[in-house]
């Protein structure tokens, strides 16, 4: 890819969230309509856990998005936002907070570009309310395969609009983006915290809260067993009003950061066993309401930078998959048996409420729950994650692909009756195949 006039120079190597090493290396430039025009792919943050932000081992080279950041044009009547697509959640959030407006769909972290949210169509602890992040864009502009500059949503280019919320950036370069924020009473969280016996009352605790709550989300036990097996803490969350929230605004939450890789052998299922045991136990009313503000709400993992060096030089996969309501109440359980059979150790285990399917071809929740562990890398990872994959096939599930790292092409296909209709509206934007990832040479069957 040749490098326009004012591009850095190439960054060290890259690696996905997981740590997923690549030879791959990444050109930056203000000026992402000269950036694009020889790229295979773009990044963002580079928070994607696998390989889909990763370039192929042919064209090694990935357009990164983070400097072209600016904001395009603001209307507070309908809280529409036009920005570049290296702009970040948390650049949005910091400068419309204090506005009275909030990003309508936070994923875990706010370390995250709109590009990046448009590719995976993130989702958040509202998605039983407020669906996926595509749900909320209006408008795309793309340079596409041939080189030419589209505008594309709902009403125009409609085929290549659904096929790019959540097609994990195969269908063009996404440079600037026009979405809806949400207005907030107030700059604070109300929230409420549970602790839950099992996985069965888990359930059907989160599932009352959705009339309720808009945020909705908790930790669960994943290495307990018997009567106890899945027991966690359900929080629930809400936009405080005016006469419930401090009259200050809230202060940036201090950042340390793990200053180290930790050895491999330190998350063990020993270790997570007494890390689980130790969180639930510290929860110790049943019932907890408090206000906060939303970083400590949303983004738990950011107050600690590099977080993922917990998880030692061989890194770790997150493994999220969304179980359908018709699988019934007690898919969770059967999957977390098998997840405790085959040895997984997760010290991270979320289960969210999920919503109806949005709009995006190969957009990942669909109505009933999902479920997101962290899985240090071993040499049984692949084994492991084979089995789970198998369990969600049988189930009617599928993978979250802004997650993934080990996932087989024929599991996936499996899981992905849209796969088709995806692939015939990305073949006719890109008939030649040149817009590729890593990842889409390991699952889609692209050259590498």
């Amino acid at each position: 890819m040749a490098r326009p006039r004012g591009a850095k120079e190439p960054e060290p190597t890259l690696s996905g969230w997981g740590r997923v090493p690549s030879p791959g290396r990444e050109v930056r430039s203000e000026d992402l309509e000269a950036l694009t025009r020889d790229a295979v792919l773009c990044r963002g943050l580079g928070r994607s856990y696998g390989d889909s932000s990763l370039p192929p081992a042919s064209h090694p080279v990935v357009a990164g998005t983070a400097l072209a950041d600016r904001l395009l044009h603001f209307d507070p009547a309908t809280a529409t936002l036009r920005a570049e697509a290296g702009l970040t959640l948390g650049a949005v959030n910091r400068l419309f907070l204090p506005r009275g407006f909030y990003g309508p769909i936070t994923p875990g972290t706010q370390s995250i570009t709109v590009g990046g949210m448009v590719a995976a169509d993130v989702h958040g602890k509202n998605h039983h309310r407020d669906g996926c992040f595509g749900e909320h864009v209006t408008r795309l502009r793309m340079r596409v395969a041939d080189g030419s500059i589209v505008e594309c949503g709902p009403d125009e280019n409609a085929d290549l609009f659904r096929a790019t919320l959540g097609g994990m950036g195969l269908t063009g370069h996404v440079l600037e983006a026009e979405f809806r924020l949400f207005r907030v009473p107030s700059p604070w969280i109300f929230c409420e915290s549970e602790r839950v016996p099992d996985i069965d009352a888990y359930i059907d605790a989160l599932k009352a809260a959705a009339s309720e709550w808009p945020y909705t989300m908790g930790w669960i036990d994943c290495l307990s067993r018997g009567r106890s097996m899945g027991r966690g803490l359900l929080i629930k969350g809400r936009w405080a009003e005016p006469g419930e929230a401090p009259a200050r605004f809230p202060r940036t939450p201090r950042r340390p950061a793990l200053p180290f890789e930790l050895p491999g052998w330190v998350l063990n299922p020993l270790s997570v066993r007494a890390f689980n045991a130790l969180l639930y136990r510290s929860h110790l009313r049943r019932v907890s309401r408090r206000t906060v503000d939303p970083d400590t709400f949303f983004y738990p993992l950011d107050a600690i930078a590099h977080w993922n060096r917990l998880y030692g030089p061989r890194g770790f996969t997150q493994y999220q998959c969304v179980l359908p309501e018709e699988a019934g109440r007690g898919a969770a359980r059967r999957f977390l048996d098998l997840l405790t059979r085959k040895g997984g150790a997760s010290m991270l285990c979320v289960i969210k409420d999920c919503g109806p399917e949005g709009r995006g071809l190969l957009s990942f929740p669909r109505r009933g729950i999902s479920i997101a562990l962290d899985i240090p890398v071993r040499d049984g990872t692949q084994a492991l994650v084979d089995a789970l994959n198998e369990r969600v096939i049988a189930e009617g599930g599928r993978v979250y692909l802004a997650k993934d790292r080990f996932t087989r092409p024929e599991h996936y296909r499996a899981m992905e009756p849209r796969l088709d209709e995806w692939t015939a509206i990305r073949r006719k934007w890109d008939p030649q195949g040149r817009l590729r990832s890593a990842q889409s040479v390991r699952l889609l069957g692209d050259r590498p």
